[in-house]
């Protein structure tokens, strides 16, 4: 079996490479297509994989088809591939705020179609996908996807209603920590410490406190009160983030993100 990539940015690479380091496919079954032959030129050289920058012959030539495109063009593309994606081809879509209904009507009729969320701590083997899929996905069609994109991370099955939720709580919330990480490192920085040192604290205290959290089942809020002694530091720290709306800004970055999304 071939899997086929039309698009390959850095999300589609981030597949690439789970799907080759797990064996999932071999380099000679994966084939990616993208109009910058310089993305083409790396993934041929990293991974070993066929390129093209044909996508009807990317369809003709695979069985799984993965859609890895931006929003803007998706509908242009899909009008190129349309005549040459039969019945049985399983197409899984990573385009941003298209749903499964509108990339059917794109195509005109109705097609095996699975929707994913993937972010971008992929690249590392540690994204978090949401998937959901169209009525005419088997079961059996459904968890071949979902092992496809686990190969990369973890996958949690989701109703597409809350699809735009994901994409403010998983999609795009690798900026928000990346930012609050080098807030973090500023500070350090600012109290004498190495920038280098102060990134590398940082990033693995948010690192291993994601990782308390997923490996001991806890509540976030049990783990903060973990630290928060008597009239220590860190609840001063918590009783600052509390006055100055941390958590208020959060959710308001996450509500006008998923507005964004459901416009897209």
């Amino acid at each position: 079996m071939k899997i086929g990539f039309i698009g390959c940015g850095n999300m589609a690479q981030a597949i690439i490479s789970g799907l080759v380091n797990n064996k999932m496919f071999g380099p000679d079954e994966i084939i990616a297509s993208d109009k910058s032959g310089a993305a083409l030129s790396a993934a041929k050289e990293k991974y070993g994989i066929h390129t093209t920058t044909n996508n009807s012959e990317l369809v003709l030539e695979s069985e799984v088809i993965l859609l890895a495109v931006k929003p803007q063009v998706i509908s242009g593309v899909i009008s190129e591939i349309a005549d040459t994606v039969g019945e049985q081809k399983l197409v899984i879509s990573i385009v941003a705020g298209q749903s499964i209904a509108n990339i059917q009507k794109m195509f005109g009729r109705d097609i095996k179609i699975v929707r994913t969320m993937p972010n971008t701590p992929a690249l590392v083997g540690e994204g978090m996908t949401a998937m959901c899929y169209g009525s005419n996905v088997t079961e059996l069609e459904a968890g071949y996807a979902a092992k496809i994109l686990g190969s990369f991370g973890k996958v949690e099955t989701v109703s597409e209603d809350i699809m735009d939720a994901v994409v403010a709580v998983s999609g795009s919330s690798p900026a928000y920590v990346a930012m609050m990480i080098e807030a973090m490192a500023d500070a350090a920085v600012l109290k004498g410490m190495a920038r280098s040192q102060a990134y590398k604290f940082a990033a693995q205290a948010v690192y291993g406190t994601a990782k308390l959290i997923m490996e001991t089942g806890r509540h976030p809020a049990e783990i903060k009160d973990m630290v928060c002694s008597p009239a220590g530091t860190t609840i001063e720290a918590v009783r600052v983030l509390e006055e100055t709306g941390f958590r208020s800004s959060i959710m308001e970055a996450m509500t006008a993100c998923a507005e964004v999304s459901s416009k897209l």
